[in-house]
């Protein structure tokens, strides 16, 4: 297997706003939070997941990148809605998704996203240490989760993820 190395992208936005960050190699196959989690001993509240949210009947279309722990649910019918002031979200499909943010499931990240609004539930910050994704399949970033408000469009919100 090749040395592991982050999206360039990634890297450059951690660099530029000054993050301190440990990388992780990762088996691409083993990259979805489940299934890293299991095989390199991280438990599921430590995963900290980006996911790309779409409005629906919006022309043009509002997303926003929200960052929730793994063992919570994305608020996307009541709180992201709200925050993005719109009746219907859902989760952006694939496609979707790597189109806006350059990334593939099981690697997107909060660091390189580029200008859309950044949501991270609070309960995140209550851990001393959160895994994501490096911006591909085969890199995890290790950070303590204060380093995610370096990023200029980041918002800590209160309850905008629930418990499964």
């Amino acid at each position: 297997m090749s040395e592991p190395t982050l999206d360039p992208v990634v890297q450059q936005a951690l660099l530029s706003n000054g993050v301190v960050y440990e990388m992780l190699p990762c088996d691409p196959d083993m990259a979805d939070t489940a299934a890293f989690c299991a095989h390199y001993g991280f438990a599921i509240e430590q995963a900290a997941n980006t996911i790309l949210v779409a409005s629906k009947k919006v022309t043009p279309p509002k997303y926003a990148a929200c960052v929730v722990l793994g063992s919570t649910r994305l608020d996307v019918n009541k709180k992201v809605s709200e925050l993005l002031a719109v009746k219907r979200l859902s989760f952006a499909d694939g496609e979707t998704t790597v189109d806006l943010t350059g990334m593939a499931i099981g690697g997107v990240t909060a660091f390189g996203i580029g200008d859309l609004p950044i949501y991270v539930d609070s309960a995140v910050m209550e851990q001393t240490q959160v895994v994501m994704g490096g911006g591909n399949r085969s890199s995890k970033l290790l950070l303590n989760p204060n380093e995610l408000t370096k990023l200029p469009n980041v918002v800590v919100i209160e309850g905008l993820a629930k418990p499964k």
